[in-house]
């Protein structure tokens, strides 16, 4: 997976030099890592009692303990055994049939039959490419074998057969076809058609045809069947138990359940007081599982420092964690090993984009999380490997699946390492080996699945744009890109040219290639807004400037800049790709405009040259400025270099204007880091603006009569 901007830039490289102001963000850093410890040790300290007594599930009392007074309370668990009967006893809710989607379905299918009749009734197209033009057809998976038959019907049993087809489809459909049911239904179809009259070749084109295209209409309502599950389970009233006084809680060598945990709880005997050398071991802990990480990022990676967003992410991660073990380790024999550490170390690995940290933060989790467990060997090794092994699973992947894999992975470590540990104690039976094995592979499709649901939301929350959200935006069917391609052909074609040439640029200098393509991609995006004021998109030889006042045309050019950060906050793009629509301009001068202004104002009235100035910012990363330089483009398209050393001085002429007037002052770029983008202009440039060959006119009547003329090199036209 492709690396971020920021993180290209300063956390992967080997800089010698340290950030700017690089004290504050380390007091920055103590400050965030004092509050951590804090809150650490606060979460640690909070409902620890029961797990400082001596019971804990699974284990045998070693005295007897009698109820010391008569106490009524509400049984938590027996409470949640009857809501979860109640609510296991709803079935799942589907919505109506979708009468749009017959509608839609049918349609199409009409236009399918109708297409396949032309190709039918086209007798001078051979068998083969009849059958292959069918098949071409997109989502119409038949087998040839059926269209085949298909197209040996006479005209009669054609005609029967897409009769029946529709009419199948429609009673089905009207029925309603749930999305989990879509094998049965088809598979149903040959069934369905036992009252129509058709031969056995007629019954198997309209099943395979049907088959093909029927769709689900009818979809599992989630919010009707949990609003249905939680009213029955809002239903249920809490189930009250009384413990008279003097009543045996627990009998010596009885085995310590859950139900014992929480009558001993509501009696209130799990409580004691802590002394200052727990209070004091805890916040010891917890300072090393904050210190030791601090120490690698300082000695390792002391860039991040000045990215306290991400650093804050890191905070916040281990504190949740922490939050989330609280509530589902302690007393629970199952629950603890759903923990999805694997999640956590698959959203630090791809929001940091740095699987060194995700791996020290998650080491760190785990030692928390067996402390949390009583010292449990076995849950901080299951974590730890689960987390280790999802983290370099996920590490520079680029596509969905990776989540699919990174789980796998996941789940088979949750499930070996705890099996390891069981068996070498001896302490199992083939239940608890299914159960154990049940919950493992559980955990990694719940870690998958989190990570995949919530990375991009927590992404945007701190600032952090991935790989897979910039890879999404290249889409051509990405809404701004579509209205781009429609509404501005020609600076869509613009973009296109501008994007491989940033993306080769990028990667010359050691930038983000990604983000320097997809900022091309949508830095002129303004200009769907208005985009016939834009030459490259007119439509005929009128200039519509001709009829405005310099001012004003160098305003409405101006905007696009502004329009398109207004669209990119609309749409959601990322910061970094805002910002480099925001940059791309700088602070240039509408030169063509400006020129134009003085010379029609009269002798001694001054121009403002800030009317037609681009408000910036200027560049402030190397990707804003690669994009800013590729605009050259434009510049090459309307002068028509006529050689490669045209071109190159245009370019290097270009990127002087740029280097000269300030516009790079406020990037991170050298002037070897110039020279290598202007290389990689020219190199792209002279792929797409290369002269070509004059083809001669088409040979006129007398011409073809006399025929060509011959020359000594027949690869050349003939000259007279």
């Amino acid at each position: 997976m492709a690396a971020t901007t920021q993180d290209r830039a300063q956390g992967a490289t080997k800089k010698s030099a340290k950030p700017p102001k690089q004290w504050r963000y380390v007091l920055q850093a103590l400050v965030l890592g004092l509050v951590l410890i804090a809150v650490l040790s606060l979460l640690f300290l909070w409902r620890a009692e029961p797990e400082q007594v001596s019971f804990t599930v699974g284990e045998a009392s070693p005295t007897d303990i009698l109820a010391p007074e008569r106490v009524a309370y509400i049984s938590e668990i027996a409470t949640e055994a009857e809501r979860t009967r109640a609510t296991s006893a709803i079935k799942d809710i589907y919505t109506p049939p979708d009468v749009e989607i017959t509608q839609q379905e049918l349609s199409r299918a009409q236009n399918i039959l109708d297409y396949m009749t032309s190709v039918r009734n086209d007798s001078s197209l051979p068998l083969a490419d009849r059958i292959a033009s069918i098949e071409q057809i997109p989502d119409f998976n038949v087998p040839q074998a059926v269209i085949r038959t298909a197209l040996s019907f006479d005209e009669v049993a054609w005609r029967n057969t897409v009769t029946t087809t529709l009419k199948i489809m429609k009673q089905v459909m009207e029925e309603g076809v749930r999305e989990n049911q879509l094998l049965e239904v088809r598979s149903r179809l040959a069934t369905a058609l036992s009252s129509e009259v058709l031969s056995a070749e007629e019954e198997k084109v309209v099943v395979g045809i049907a088959r093909s295209l029927i769709k689900p209409n009818s979809f599992y309502d989630e919010k009707a069947t949990t609003e249905a599950k939680q009213k029955a389970r809002d239903e249920v009233k809490p189930a009250r138990k009384t413990i008279e006084k003097g009543q045996a809680i627990l009998r010596a060598g009885d085995i310590v359940t859950p139900v014992d945990i929480e009558e001993l709880a509501a009696l209130g005997l799990l409580e004691r007081p802590r002394d200052w050398q727990e209070i004091s071991g805890i916040v010891l802990f917890a300072a090393s599982l904050v210190i030791l990480p601090g120490i690698f990022i300082q000695r390792l990676r002391p860039a991040l420092w000045a990215r306290w967003r991400r650093v804050l992410l890191i905070c916040l991660s281990m504190a949740s964690a922490v939050i989330l073990a609280k509530l589902m380790i302690p007393d629970r024999t199952l629950l603890r090993y759903l923990f999805p550490m694997a999640s956590i170390s698959m959203l630090l690995t791809i929001l940091l984009e740095d699987a060194s940290i995700a791996i020290i933060i998650t080491a760190m989790l785990s030692l928390a999380i067996g402390f949390v467990a009583g010292g449990s060997l076995e849950l901080t090794v299951s974590t730890l490997a689960s987390g280790i092994v999802a983290s370099l699973s996920i590490l520079r992947r680029e596509r969905a699946v990776a989540f699919v894999q990174a789980g796998i992975l996941a789940a088979l470590t949750s499930v070996i390492v705890p099996l390891g540990f069981r068996l070498y104690s001896h302490k199992y039976d083939l239940v608890a080996l299914y159960q154990l094995t049940t919950v493992g592979l559980a955990n990694g499709v719940l870690s998958a699945s989190l990570t995949f649901a919530v990375f991009s939301w927590v992404g945007r929350i701190f600032g952090i744009t991935t790989s897979l959200q910039l890879l999404e935006l290249a889409r051509p069917t990405q809404p701004l890109l579509k209205q781009l391609a429609l509404k501005a052909p020609g600076t869509y074609h613009h973009t296109i040219i501008v994007a491989n040439m940033a993306e080769q640029a990028a990667e010359a200098i050691g930038a983000e290639s990604l983000l320097a393509r997809i900022g091309a991609y949508y830095h002129d995006i303004g200009k769907t807004l208005r985009p016939y004021f834009f030459i490259e998109n007119a439509t005929d030889n009128e200039n519509i400037h001709d009829r405005l006042d310099p001012q004003t045309s160098a305003q409405i050019i101006i905007s696009h800049t502004r329009d398109g950060l207004a669209l990119a906050k609309k749409h959601g793009l990322p910061q970094e790709v805002q910002d480099i629509i925001a940059q791309h301009h700088g602070m240039t001068l509408a030169s063509f405009f400006y020129q134009q202004a003085c010379q029609r104002a009269s002798e001694g009235e001054m121009v403002d040259e800030t009317a037609f100035r681009y408000p910036g910012p200027k560049p402030q990363t190397r990707e804003a400025a690669i994009v800013m330089l590729a605009d050259v483009e434009a510049a090459v398209r309307s002068a028509r270099p006529s050689s490669l050393e045209e071109t190159e001085r245009l370019v290097r002429q270009f990127i002087n204007v740029r280097l000269v007037s300030g516009e790079l002052d406020e990037c991170d770029l050298t002037l070897r880091d110039l020279d290598r983008i202007r290389e990689a202009f020219v190199g792209v440039l002279k792929g797409v603006f290369h002269p070509r060959i004059q083809y001669p006119a088409e040979p006129t009547e007398q011409a073809r009569i006399v025929g060509p003329l011959v020359t000594k090199n027949s690869m050349e036209p003939a000259k007279e």
